[in-house]
């Protein structure tokens, strides 16, 4: 007896493909956006809507969800990380400073996108071109400072005004991107020579404020004492004076009076200050008794010093 084949059944088929593209239709018909994405819905190429986080429906093969990151990303500016170390980029860390010295310096950019349609329409390579902007702007902001500014004191004063031209540029060329943060992570001399000059300069400029500390210290310590030392030469001073004046007061009231008696007795007068005139200038003259015939003189003090009681010779 022989057996029947069944002959295959062309609906299967046609049933198949009815079901895949029913299972295509349905699974190109939901997309979902997790927490930190947006999803743009265009339909041919124009955009329809912006989705956050959730389930959505779209038309199957008409309509297009494209998913973006919305979260902080960072990227370096003037060195690469490479197997865990930073690897400086030249072209980028680079940079001239005011004073015509080469410094290496380098940013961290964080950033994230602020319009998701602007960032994906508006621009090709939005990272790329905020990156240029940032080293256009980093340039810009430390031919500004010198070099020793730069490597030491203005690193938050540059970052500072890098973020701000940054933001302004990016906001004005709209490329769906905003800066979060941007820090300086290092600045240093291109080359160890320059880095060995730039170690002596800052040992010189600790001494020079070592110097200074102790001049102020000193001039501390000493001002008061000068000025103590001031005043009493100044009241020394003062009080001679009044003594000055007040002798020389002293001295026109006997004048005064010494007239007034030279004006009754001239010429007593005139004997009695020519005799006190001469004792003042001439206080050790010797007297000489003399007859005015005699030959011999006696000084006067040779019989006063003859002690009382002596024997002398006749």
């Amino acid at each position: 007896m022989k057996k029947t084949r069944k002959k295959f059944d062309p609906r299967y088929i046609v049933i198949s493909i009815i079901v895949i593209v029913v299972l295509m239709v349905v699974s190109g018909s939901f997309y979902s956006v997790k927490e930190q994405e947006q999803a743009i819905l265009t339909m041919f190429g124009k955009v329809v809507r912006v989705d956050t986080a959730g389930l959505y429906f779209k038309v199957p093969f008409i309509q297009r969800a494209h998913l973006i990151d919305m979260t902080t990303h960072g990227i370096g500016i003037g060195y690469t990380v490479q197997d865990g170390q930073n690897i400086t980029v030249d072209d980028e860390g680079i940079m001239i400073t005011s004073d015509f010295n080469f410094v290496d310096i380098d940013f961290y950019l964080e950033y994230k996108v602020s319009d998701p349609v602007a960032a994906y329409y508006n621009c090709e390579n939005p990272e790329l071109v905020m990156k240029n902007m940032a080293l256009s702007c980093i340039r810009n902001t430390v031919v500004n400072y010198p070099v020793d500014d730069v490597i030491t004191t203005a690193k938050g004063q540059i970052q500072s005004e890098v973020k701000e031209k940054l933001q302004n540029e990016l906001t004005e060329k709209d490329i769906g991107l905003m800066v979060v943060n941007l820090s300086v992570q290092d600045a240093e001399p291109p080359t160890e020579e320059i880095v060995q000059a730039f170690k002596s300069v800052e040992t010189a400029k600790q001494g020079k404020e070592t110097a200074i500390n102790n001049a102020k210290k000193y001039q501390s310590e000493e001002l008061p004492k000068a000025e103590a030392a001031a005043d009493k030469i100044i009241q020394d001073a003062q009080a001679k004076k009044e003594s000055r004046i007040a002798e020389a007061e002293g001295q026109v009231a006997r004048f005064n009076e010494m007239y007034e008696q030279y004006k009754l007795q001239p010429h007593i007068t005139k004997k009695r200050l020519f005799y006190e005139t001469m004792e003042d200038i001439l206080p050790d003259l010797k007297v000489i008794i003399s007859d005015g015939n005699t030959q011999k003189m006696l000084p006067l003090e040779s019989f006063s010093s003859v002690e009382g009681g002596g024997n002398g010779e006749n």
